[in-house]
């Protein structure tokens, strides 16, 4: 309500989009026909569905499995934040010096990668806590550079209906980790396998994705100078 009511327009009066029901449906039917929009908005979602998976396994694992106590389980959540948010700051720095796409590229391609090597770990009958503990704190390094430039990446191009394009992000992003939860939950058997097997599916999925999308909107950039 008070943001309703007390936060004022910051844009231009001659920028400004008029506000209705029927202008956001139309936004919303022109993002969803936008293939590079909705391809760079999967690439983080299938990346946060692999941390909601975490997040809906890890206490159980951690817990029961590996015998943690609740508040040495909160330390060991902490430290993949701590991987998360403090590589998500050097975004800014890393998309000026390499450009946003290669950043993307490297950071999802190092996600990937890091999460096929723990899984390969784990179906071999390795099952250390340490091992896992240090590959995820790799592996969600990796992902705290996907999700932010990934997202300046999909809004870039429609910033006279951002608040509609940031709505539909986010909304997409929940509902990818939402369906990604309940599919885990199905196979979750007390053990850490079925928790690295859904983390890699969405990781490798994610790099599939952004394998496809920035590889089409990399052509369409170049395409006119040719």
């Amino acid at each position: 309500v008070l943001l309703a009511t007390s936060l004022k327009e910051t844009r231009p009066a001659e920028e400004r989009v008029g506000s209705s029901f029927g202008t956001a449906l139309a936004g919303y039917r022109f993002l969803m026909g936008d293939r590079n929009f909705l391809g760079l908005v999967a690439i983080a979602g299938f990346g946060i569905a692999s941390f909601f998976v975490y997040l809906s396994s890890s206490s159980f694992i951690l817990i029961d499995h590996y015998g943690l106590s609740p508040s040495v389980y909160s330390v060991f959540f902490s430290i993949n934040a701590v991987a998360f948010i403090g590589m998500s700051q050097m975004t800014g720095l890393l998309a000026e010096r390499f450009g946003l796409r290669r950043v993307v590229r490297v950071a999802v391609t190092g996600y990937a990668s890091t999460m096929v090597v723990l899984l390969a770990i784990m179906a071999t009958g390795v099952d250390r806590l340490d091992v896992m503990a240090a590959l995820l704190f790799v592996g969600y390094g990796f992902l705290g550079l996907v999700i932010p430039t990934t997202s300046v990446l999909a809004m870039e191009e429609h910033g006279e209906i951002a608040g509609t394009a940031s709505a539909l992000m986010g909304t997409l992003h929940f509902a990818i980790g939402a369906l990604a939860m309940g599919v885990a939950g199905v196979f979750f058997d007390g053990t850490p396998l079925p928790m690295v097997a859904g983390i890699t599916l969405c990781a490798v999925i994610s790099f599939t994705l952004a394998k496809v999308t920035l590889g089409r909107s990399r052509e369409a950039v170049e395409a006119p100078a040719e």
